[in-house]
């Protein structure tokens, strides 16, 4: 049996879970105080995934740059690629809350979407 000791992020407790497993099963999830902290230790454990921010370059806005963030969750493992992509993204103006900037990002089916207007 092995185990994992995580801090949640799922919520602001930021709780203390243990999980415990053997190969791909979960035996036990211990230490958190809500249900979001045990789902949360599951996914960790096996497939971490992480929701980015970011910013991209607006092109003829009143604005240089526009905060933008991935509409859901994306693979731990692809923060880096996702990152380098982002950087590299020019848009136009106008842009507004909720535009897709980047569809289906690295092919996850996660869109990156615009969270602020910039006229």
């Amino acid at each position: 049996m092995e185990r994992k000791d995580l801090t949640c992020i799922g919520c602001p407790m930021g709780c203390t879970v243990t999980v415990e497993f053997e190969g791909e099963e979960v035996l036990e999830v211990s230490g958190n105080t809500c249900a979001i902290g045990d789902q949360y230790a599951r996914n960790e454990v096996f497939h971490p995934e992480r929701t980015i921010t970011s910013t991209v370059t607006v092109d003829g806005g009143d604005k240089p740059r526009c905060s933008v963030k991935t509409a859901g969750n994306i693979p731990k493992d692809k923060i880096y690629e996702c990152m380098k992509l982002i950087d590299a993204t020019r848009v136009k103006a106008p842009v507004k809350i909720g535009d897709v900037v980047i569809k289906n990002v690295l092919g996850t089916g996660v869109d990156v979407v615009a969270t602020k207007n910039v006229s």
